[in-house]
């Protein structure tokens, strides 16, 4: 029988150590207990900061189905009974139906108006080389730093002197400008992260500016515009300064006029379990908006981060 003889060992050069290597199947050094208390820590937060965010929904939703009584005298209990009557006495003699009408068609408008000029001024700053570009730019981003509370007096006079004060159209013209600037800021950054080899082949085959821009490059930006959308969706929506200055017309108000009148409409005796059904009227827009388009506003936020 053959046996295989053991090779002498090389020995080390003068200044080198050497170590000894693991042998076969031996298991790997167990991690330090710094990485589970800082991953226990972590899930503590964000469980924490879940609960913060989600009580006072659960809260204001189930104190909208108790009566008066019951809001004070237990406020964490559940609803002995499912009043639905609030909801429809904030609906009907609060006029929320009326408010939330008004806030539809101002939103509505408004977010179209701003995401198809933003979106076309964003592609155009991004995608063409001309005088005044950054400059131009620059603009849009300095829109940003203005505190609307400074042009609130000029623009009153402005809207009043062009006849749009208490109108709908004018209003959606007010939140069109209030937000290009940061929709214009977010989608130049976002068309210069779209290939501009889709663009190239599109001239080639004889397309005009409009139809790439309409029909390839706006759909490539679907994760942008969605993104932009939801954040100017929730800024418009809960808007307040704005609309309390420029229409004061009892007709034309908005919802978060419309809880504003509902919580001091009654003196001491207001109607608190129809102020919160009102309340969760003007809030299930936003959550229903933002449950559905999220997945979108995370790949919008995140486009172009990895290459």
């Amino acid at each position: 029988m053959k046996t295989t003889e053991t090779p002498a060992p090389v020995p080390a050069e003068p200044g080198v150590t050497v170590t000894k290597a693991d042998p076969p199947g031996a298991k790997p050094p167990k991690e330090g207990k710094e990485g589970g208390v800082l991953n226990a820590f972590s899930h503590g937060m964000l469980v924490l900061w879940a609960v913060m965010v989600v009580m006072p929904l659960v809260w204001a939703v189930m104190t909208s189905f108790k009566d008066d009584k019951s809001i004070f005298s237990s406020p964490w209990a559940l609803p002995d009974k499912l009043h639905f009557g609030n909801w429809s006495r904030a609906w009907t003699d609060a006029h929320m139906g009326d408010y939330f009408f008004n806030t539809i068609l101002v939103v509505g408008g408004s977010l179209i108006g701003t995401l198809v000029l933003g979106s076309m001024a964003a592609y155009v700053l991004a995608r063409f080389e001309f005088p005044g570009n950054r400059f131009i730019y620059y603009l849009f981003i300095g829109g940003m730093s203005f505190p609307i509370m400074l042009a609130l007096v000029p623009l009153f006079y402005v809207v009043n002197n062009m006849g749009l004060l208490n109108t709908i159209h004018g209003l959606i013209l007010v939140y069109i400008a209030y937000s290009l600037p940061f929709t214009v800021f977010f989608l130049t950054a976002f068309f210069r992260t779209l290939p501009s080899s889709v663009a190239e082949a599109a001239f080639v085959d004889g397309a005009s500016h409009t139809r790439t821009f309409f029909q390839i490059m706006l759909p490539m930006a679907k994760p942008g515009l969605v993104s932009v959308g939801i954040f100017n969706f929730l800024g418009q929506w809960n808007q307040y300064m704005l609309p309390t200055v420029l229409n004061t017309d009892p007709d034309k108000r908005v919802l978060t006029q419309g809880l504003v009148q509902l919580a001091a409409s009654q003196g001491y005796k207001g109607d608190w379990s129809g102020l919160f059904a009102g309340l969760v009227m003007a809030m299930l827009p936003v959550l229903a908006a933002y449950i559905v388009f999220q997945r979108q506003v995370v790949q919008g936020l995140t486009a172009g981060a990895v290459k």
